[in-house]
């Protein structure tokens, strides 16, 4: 059975590109940056070079790129460390209802620990309202913390308009990237953006890695101490092999962005079209413009989403039905609660998540297997119904 990968806002394949470049310090070069000797100077080179390539993806100077595991550790360290680091000024956070769980987590402990912290509403396609952004900003703001594009629906958030607004009232704006770098142009210094946070494996890197962009305009907390590691604010022994092939993969998607995007935004428009020419009582959640060009998240009427999926990956066609770190939930997914999404559609909701390497003849394979998916779980559904119409 062939298998289908249509879920690359979860993760990514390793490039191939990324995994030569990582080899040598996989085996030969393994010195430990921190040492003092020729292996450890090895190392170190092979960070500094990763932290260029980073830098020249993002548009910032080296010196502003720290590395972490992750984009979850990058939303947790710029939240608490910006707001720490400015409490003398404020107690204000400012983020939306629709933002990653690393987000929302953060910012509940921040209102544990004495912050205020509003959630901005989003419209019917997921854009968050400026009108209530510029109502709620205010001489306690220190921070606006707002992710550049949804990782479920894949709305793309006007950044430019938020981070003017944040720079006229001189507070601080956080954008959580991790689904935007590679598939949308970002330029943090010419976009006025005071830190940003990116992940490895949504861009085909490694898992386990991430950086945080912090403006040198600003001061933030150290996140972890014990080491000088990352000018001292991010203590412990760098994970040298994952940061190279962050390096890497940032290069390479920043470099590819416009013939990939136009290349995946193509397939995905076709997927869109075909779905819902063959499939009735089918709605695309998210902007229908404004989005990302490889995500596709549909809501299929009189379908539950978690049995679409599971019967599709009978088919080798992996999907989801959310953001892969709240995939052990039951929950009803917040990013469509907040977009006001009937919820019989919220259940029925389904992202398919495509990249460079899918096919036509993969879309056109699975937009089969949809069809007759979904046909089996409405006529299930409607079986179902009739019993309880009979009173069993």
């Amino acid at each position: 059975m062939n298998r289908i990968y249509m879920d690359n806002a979860a993760t990514t394949p390793l490039s191939s590109e990324v995994l030569a470049e990582m080899m040598p310090v996989l085996t030969t070069d393994f010195g430990n940056p921190n040492s003092l000797h020729s292996f450890g100077r090895d190392a170190k080179q092979y960070i500094d070079i990763a932290r260029s390539r980073v830098a020249r993806g993002l548009g910032c100077d080296d010196e502003e790129v720290y590395f972490t595991s992750g984009a979850t550790e990058s939303n947790n360290w710029a939240i608490s460390g910006i707001a720490r680091a400015y409490r003398h000024k404020g107690n204000h956070i400012i983020t939306t209802k629709i933002e990653h769980p690393s987000v929302l987590e953060t910012c509940r402990k921040m209102e544990r620990d004495g912050y205020r912290v509003t959630y901005l509403d989003v419209d019917e396609t997921g854009l968050v309202r400026i009108d209530q952004l510029l109502h709620y900003i205010g001489a306690d703001t220190i921070l606006v913390s707002i992710m550049a594009a949804n990782n479920e629906v894949g709305t793309i958030q006007n950044l430019q308009a938020i981070a003017n607004i944040a720079k006229e009232k001189g507070v601080i704006f956080h954008t959580d990237a991790t689904q935007a770098v590679g598939a949308i142009n970002l330029n943090v210094h010419e976009m006025g953006i005071d830190a940003m946070s990116i992940s490895g494996h949504k861009l085909n890197g490694p898992k386990g890695v991430g950086a945080l962009y912090v403006s040198n305009r600003i001061i933030i907390t150290p996140f972890m101490n014990g080491g000088e590691q990352e000018y001292g604010l991010r203590a412990g022994t760098s994970n040298v092999a994952g940061i190279v092939g962050l390096g890497k993969a940032v290069e390479i998607a920043t470099r590819d962005i416009l013939a990939n995007s136009k290349k995946v935004r193509s397939l995905r428009d076709y997927f869109i079209a075909e779905v819902e020419k063959k499939i009735e009582m089918t709605y695309l959640n998210g902007h229908s413009i404004q989005r990302l060009p490889n995500n596709i998240n549909l809501s299929f009427g009189m379908v539950d989403g978690e049995s679409l999926m599971c019967m599709l990956d009978t088919y080798g066609i992996a999907v989801s039905t959310g953001s892969a770190c709240s995939s052990g939930s039951t929950e009803a997914s917040h990013v469509l609660v907040a977009m006001g999404i009937p919820a019989d559609l919220v259940q029925g909701a389904v992202r398919f998540s495509i990249s460079k390497s899918t096919t036509k003849e993969e879309i056109d394979f699975v937009v089969e297997k949809l069809v007759e998916s979904v046909a089996k779980l409405r006529k299930i559904s409607a079986m179902q119904k009739s019993q309880v119409g009979k009173g069993e």
